[in-house]
C-alpha cells in the first residue's frame, strides 16, 4: 500500500521509491516500464510537461494526479572561496537554505531538513523563529537536485547539517536517505552522507537499528551539563550521562566512527581546562571507540552576541585534546563572506 504526503489529493511523486512509483503507475493503467522513465526525469529536476519521451496522455495524468514538491531558488550568494549559499522557496512559501562546498575529494551539499528548528540552541540562527514545519523527503531531495543542476557538476557528498534537527524529522529523513542512495535515484552512497544531531538519544538508538553506513555527528559543544544546557536546551532532557553511552552503543552496533562537534565560543567553553574536561568525559563514557572532535569557531549571529574563539585559544584547545590522544580537527570556515552559517539567510527573508 502506497502512503504518501498529498497536496489537494495529488501525490508527492518525488518522495516515492522506484517500487512505489511502479505500483502507482500501474494503478493508473500504464505499463511498468514508464516508472523507470519518469524516475530518470525526476532526479534531473524536470517538470512533467518536459518529460518528452512520455506520451501526452500520461503527462496529462501526471499533472492531474501528482505534484512536484520542488525547491525553487530565490537567492544565490557566491563566496570568494567558491562556496555557494542558496535560499530555496518551497511549494507553500516556506524557505530553507542549502550550501554547496567544493573540496578536493568532491562536491558536497549541506541541506536543511526542517523549515526552522525547535531545538533552541543559543548560538544558532536557524532556531530564531522556531519551527514552521518538517520537510518532506522530496523537499530534501530537491535541494540536492536543484543545486546539482545549477553548478552543472555531480554532487558526491551530502551533509544533513543545515536548518533543522534531522532526527526530529526522523521518518522523512530516513526515507530521504533511501531515496538519495538508491541506484535508481542520485546514487550517492551512504558512506558519503553525514548526519548531525544535537543528541536525541531515543532517535540515535533507532538509527543504530537502521543498518545505514552513514557518518553520525554529535553536537556536544560543552563538557558539563550546566554549560551544555545553557547552550543547548535539549541537554535538559538528554544530558551527557544519557547521550554519551548511547553514542558508544551506536558505535558498537554499527562499527561506524562518530564525530563529536564542538563549537568554540569565546569565554564560554574554550579554555584549556574545558578541553581537559571534555577529554575526561569522553574517556569516561566512550573509551571503547575512536575519539574524534571537530572544533568549530562559532559563527557570529547578530541576535546572539557570541564571538568565536581566537586562533590562540583554538590551537591550545586542540593541543590539549591531542595530548590526551583524542584526534582534534579545526573545521575550515567556508563562505564566511556570505553568511554561510545556518539560518541567517532564511531569518533575513522572514523579516
Amino acid at each position: 500500500m502506497i502512503r504518501m504526503e498529498q497536496s489537494m489529493e495529488r501525490i508527492d511523486i518525488l518522495s516515492m521509491t522506484k517500487e512505489e512509483l511502479t505500483e502507482w503507475i500501474v494503478s493508473l493503467g500504464e505499463p511498468k516500464y514508464r516508472a523507470a522513465q519518469i524516475m530518470e526525469w525526476l532526479v534531473r529536476g524536470v517538470g512533467f510537461s518536459e518529460m518528452k519521451n512520455l506520451p501526452l496522455p500520461l503527462r496529462t495524468k501526471l499533472e492531474a494526479h501528482a505534484y512536484l514538491a520542488a525547491a525553487a531558488p530565490v537567492k544565490k550568494l557566491v563566496s570568494s572561496d567558491g562556496t555557494i549559499k542558496y535560499l530555496y522557496r518551497l511549494h507553500d512559501g516556506e524557505a530553507v537554505e542549502t550550501v554547496f562546498m567544493r573540496y578536493q575529494h568532491g562536491n558536497t551539499v549541506c541541506i536543511s531538513t526542517e523549515a526552522g528548528c525547535p531545538m533552541g540552541c543559543a548560538f544558532c540562527a536557524s532556531t530564531l523563529k522556531g519551527l514552521s514545519r518538517r520537510l518532506l523527503p522530496s523537499e530534501m531531495l530537491s535541494q540536492v537536485i536543484e543545486t546539482q543542476k545549477d553548478i552543472g557538476e555531480r554532487i558526491s557528498g551530502i551533509v544533513l547539517m543545515g536548518i533543522g534537527e534531522p532526527l526530529d524529522n526522523y521518518d522523512n529523513v530516513i526515507k530521504f536517505l533511501h531515496l538519495v542512495a538508491s541506484p535508481d535515484g542520485l546514487n550517492i552512497g551512504y558512506r558519503h552522507i553525514s548526519l548531525s544531531t544535537c543528541g536525541l538519544v531515543d532517535k540515535i538508538q533507532r538509527l543504530a537499528e537502521e543498518n545505514l553506513p552513514i557518518t553520525l555527528s554529535i553536537s556536544l559543544h560543552a563538557a558539563d551539563d550546566e554549560t551544555r544546557s545553557s547552550l543547548m536546551p535539549v541537554n535538559k532532557k538528554w544530558n551527557l550521562e544519557a547521550l554519551l553511552p548511547a553514542c558508544l552503543d551506536y558505535f558498537e552496533k554499527t562499527k561506524r566512527r562518530i564525530s563529536f562537534e564542538y563549537t568554540l565560543v569565546e569565554g564560554k567553553n574554550d579554555r584549556r581546562a574545558d578541553a581537559q574536561k571534555l577529554a575526561d568525559v569522553l574517556y569516561r563514557y566512550c573509551a571503547g571507540m575512536p575519539l574524534h572532535v571537530n572544533l568549530i569557531p562559532v559563527n557570529p549571529v547578530r541576535e546572539r552576541g557570541f564571538q568565536p574563539s581566537n586562533q590562540g585559544s583554538i590551537r591550545r584547545f586542540a593541543e590539549a585534546l591531542e595530548s590526551r590522544r583524542i584526534t582534534a580537527t579545526v573545521r575550515r570556515r567556508l563562505g564566511s563572506d556570505i553568511d554561510a552559517s545556518c539560518g541567517q539567510l532564511r531569518a533575513a527573508s522572514l523579516e
